[in-house]
């Protein structure tokens, strides 16, 4: 019996230390800067987020959050960086769709697997495209879009961010499932597409709202409809594409995440202070910013189930699109 006690007091004990060593390990989490990754060139919806949420951690956690821009190989660079960082919490990034679930499937060898390297920790928020076109082309709705390039068979062209981009996924989904035959030109870059876009170089495209909202204010572009099947708390006049197009529904988003094996404590303080930060007035007027549509905050554990879901659901999207990335 004494001999139990023992035991069990040893354990105790242990136990004990372990705990205020791991409470140690948030309390002196950071004591030195934080690189935060974009994926995306600097003015980027994405860098525009990752800027907001870095002043908001450094604010609260009292250390520098540097943003890091590196753009390339359709968000794998960035996310191979951090696939190899430390799992010390000083290498986070903001991965999109593109990032845990386009790039790599769209690539022979991307050299990165979003279900293994990497540590979600949040969900941001969700991007609506919009589907543009030019005030010359003939068509102001959906229906006669379709019927408009229907019968103009090559015709018309349309501008993607590049390769394997949402834009890119979401016209070619659009094109096989009504049977329309639409000419590509992919882009480094949304801005560089607007450039074209605007000047009626190319007719339409599919564009986030930080691009398409001014221009379709001033009717330089046209709306025919949104990529996500509920309207849009954006521009709610502006009918999703799936009232005429069933079963078309599509959404990009953003995320929080670090390195594969990232400490528990660690996710936990990150996530916390963005789920308290997503909370406020002033993350709303942020998303309303970005022109990003809110989303329900998940935590770690509820966004890796996302992810996992996310992979599966575009797997198929992919394939019937067609799309590659060289």
């Amino acid at each position: 019996m004494i001999k139990f006690l023992l035991s069990r007091l040893v354990f105790a004990s242990i136990a004990l230390i372990a705990l205020p060593a791991q409470a140690q390990e948030v309390r002196g989490y950071p004591n030195k800067p934080v690189k935060l990754i974009v994926p995306f060139t600097a003015g980027s919806l994405v860098d525009v987020l990752g800027r907001a949420i870095g002043e908001e951690l450094q604010t609260h956690l009292k250390q520098s959050f540097v943003i890091d821009n590196r753009a390339g190989a359709s968000t794998l660079l960035a996310a191979k960086m951090v696939a190899s960082a430390a799992p010390d919490g000083y290498t986070l990034m903001l991965p999109t769709v593109t990032t845990l679930s386009l790039g790599p499937q769209l690539m022979s060898n991307p050299g990165f697997d979003p279900l293994k390297d990497v540590t979600p920790i949040a969900r941001l928020g969700l991007t609506n495209f919009f589907l543009v076109v030019t005030p010359s082309f003939p068509a102001r709705n959906m229906k006669d879009w379709v019927e408009v390039v229907r019968k103009n068979p090559g015709k018309f062209s349309y501008a993607s961010s590049g390769n394997g981009s949402p834009q890119h996924i979401f016209m070619e989904l659009l094109k096989k499932q009504l049977g329309l035959h639409i000419t590509h030109i992919p882009y480094r870059g949304s801005n560089t597409s607007m450039v074209d876009l605007l000047s009626g170089q190319v007719e339409m495209a599919f564009i986030d709202g930080t691009l398409a909202i001014p221009q379709l204010k001033t009717n330089k572009l046209f709306a025919m409809g949104t990529s996500m099947a509920k309207r849009t708390v954006l521009m709610p006049s502006i009918p999703p594409i799936a009232d005429t197009v069933p079963g078309f529904d599509w959404s990009g988003w953003i995320a929080f995440a670090g390195p594969p094996n990232l400490p528990g404590p660690i996710v936990e303080l990150l996530s916390d202070r963005i789920r308290k930060f997503q909370a406020t007035p002033a993350y709303a007027a942020l998303l309303d910013k970005a022109a990003m549509e809110p989303s329900e905050p998940l935590s770690p554990a509820e966004m890796a189930e996302f992810v996992k879901r996310e992979h599966r659901r575009w797997t198929p999207a992919i394939q019937n699109s067609g799309a590659v990335v060289d």
